[in-house]
Parts: C-alpha cells; sequence; structure tokens
C-alpha cells in the first residue's frame, strides 16, 4: 500500500529552517561587520562576509584597559554570583523537601510572599544605600542570591530522590551534613546544573545594576560598558577624536585608523556573547529536564 504524500512535511521544515536562519542571521551580521574595516562598513552592503578583513576592531577592544576591567566585574560577578546562589537555594529547598521541619508550610510561604509584591525601584534603591550597597562590587551578587522559582525546582528534585538512601546513610553514622554533602549533592548534578545555568547567564547579561547602582567606572560590568556603547556613539565619537590628538587610551584610540565607534561596538558584542555560545550547548539540555521538574510536581 502505497502511503499518502503530504505536503505538510514540506512547509513545516522550511517553515522551521525560515525561523532557524532569522535567529541565526543577527549573529552572522554582527561577525561580519566586526572583522570589517569600520570605515568600509560605513558604506554598506555587509550581509554575510566581511568585504574588508580585519582584526584591528578586536585589536582596539582588547587594548583598552578599561574593557578588561568591566570584563573581570562581569566573570568575578558570574563565578561567585553563580556559586553563592546554587549554594544557598540547595541549602534552603533541602531544608524545605523535608516534610519533617517545624513550620514548614510557613517558610515555603514567607519566601513566597515577595515574589508576590514588590515595592518598587525606589525603595529597593534606598534599601541598597542603606545596606551600604551601592556602587560596591556586592550590589551585583547580593540581591541575586535568593529566587523562589529555582528554591520550589530544587526542592521539587530532591523530594524525588528515594528516602531509603538517607535512612540507609542515617544506620551507618551519617549526619544530615554529611548526607548532603556525600549523597544529596552527587545525586543533585542536572537539577544544580540547570540552576547555575539560569543564574548565570542572568548575571552576565545583566546591564542594570551598573547603569543604576554604581558609578564608579572602575565597577561597571562589560555589559553596562556595551549599553554606554550602544546608546552614546556620538560621544564616544568624538571622545575618539580627542583621545587621538591627546595619543591617549580610551576605547578606539588611534590604533586603527579603520576602527569606528560602530565597529568597535560590533567587535565588543561578540567578545560579550562568545562565553555563553561556548557554555550553552554543553548545558542546554537540563533546561528542558529542569523546567519538567518543575512543571510535573508543584
Amino acid at each position: 500500500m502505497k502511503s499518502k504524500w503530504s505536503l505538510f512535511p514540506v512547509f513545516n521544515y522550511a517553515f522551521l529552517t525560515l525561523v532557524a536562519f532569522a535567529m541565526i542571521y543577527p549573529f552572522i551580521y554582527i561577525l561580519a561587520y566586526s572583522l570589517n574595516d569600520g570605515r568600509d562598513s560605513m558604506l554598506g552592503a555587509i550581509y554575510f562576509l566581511p568585504r574588508k578583513l580585519t582584526l584591528d576592531n578586536y585589536a582596539q577592544v582588547f587594548d583598552n584597559a578599561r574593557i578588561w576591567k568591566a570584563y573581570q566585574i562581569t566573570i568575578m560577578r558570574t563565578l561567585l554570583g553563580t556559586f553563592l546562589h546554587v549554594t544557598l537555594c540547595t541549602l534552603m529547598a533541602y531544608a524545605l523537601s523535608k516534610k519533617s521541619l517545624p513550620g514548614r508550610s510557613f517558610f515555603t510561604f514567607y519566601i513566597f510572599l515577595p515574589t508576590i509584591f514588590s515595592a518598587g525601584f525606589i525603595p529597593f534603591f534606598i534599601t541598597l544605600q542603606k545596606l551600604h550597597l551601592i556602587n560596591t562590587f556586592w550590589v551585583y551578587v547580593l540581591p541575586l542570591l535568593f529566587n523562589f522559582m529555582h528554591i520550589i525546582i530544587i526542592r521539587t528534585f530532591l523530594q524525588g530522590i528515594p528516602e531509603e538512601l538517607e535512612e540507609s546513610a542515617r544506620i551507618d553514622g551519617y549526619g544530615d551534613f554529611r548526607i548532603f554533602v556525600r549523597i544529596i549533592l552527587p545525586l543533585s548534578g542536572p537539577v544544580l546544573a540547570t540552576i547555575a545555568l539560569f543564574i548565570g547567564v542572568a548575571h552576565w547579561n545583566d546591564w542594570f545594576s551598573g547603569a543604576y547602582y554604581v558609578s564608579n567606572k572602575d565597577l561597571i560590568p562589560v555589559q553596562t560598558l556595551l549599553q554606554e556603547m550602544l546608546t552614546e556613539a556620538e560621544s564616544l565619537s568624538s571622545s575618539m577624536q580627542r583621545s587621538a590628538q591627546q595619543g591617549g587610551q580610551t576605547i578606539g584610540s588611534s590604533g586603527a585608523a579603520g576602527a569606528t565607534p560602530e565597529s568597535l561596538r560590533m567587535a565588543l558584542l561578540v567578545i560579550t556573547v562568545f562565553p555563553i555560545l561556548c557554555i550553552y550547548p554543553f548545558l542546554q539540555r537540563y533546561f528542558v529536564k529542569g523546567v519538567m521538574i518543575g512543571s510535573v510536581k508543584g
């Protein structure tokens, strides 16, 4: 019996191919623009490949001390913030996963309440100011230590671990801390990787905190620096001209005659996104598992 030919698979694959191309093409354009001579790029017609290949844009970016400092702040806040966030959420989720915990329902409702009500930006800013976090490195880390949904995802995963494992460990003389370190953590690799990816990407992409909570230019992350470059093209161009006359070293100094503010922004954008693009494919499979954990059990 001959199978019926259907037009739907052809249309489906064609549509998905167009959607994938629409998502990938902006990265291709940015990469081609960043590898092309800046002044030549101003003529337009850069679509897929650089017309005048050069690495001057990247040389200018890497030669700037301010960008290196911003990159250092971003890496430090991402590593430290991710580690502390995962540690705190895992400890809290482990405690809430125990049905024998006194006041378990109260503590769950207590940490859930702030997710419903928010006082707004100004009260939050005043709170950070009273805690002396404004214009410090810790303003990037401490406000993101807590996330109710992450705690629920980890708690749901831990509730799926057989209780017999802990009971057998207690017979062997293990306490709660040794059970947590020796048994719970090794079995929680997938969910911890999921949460680490969630919060790590949030730290890496955050430009808001550096723009509104930090005025010290030596403490801003690379995303905030990129945001400044995207919104202050005219002032950046004038600063480049002044630095070229004075022989100073700022973004776009006179080392590369073909570099322009736009080409430098493209190069910095590629450098900013590249680490996430390298890490994400290895941890992508944990996303689906983490979302399913939170949806199957409440």
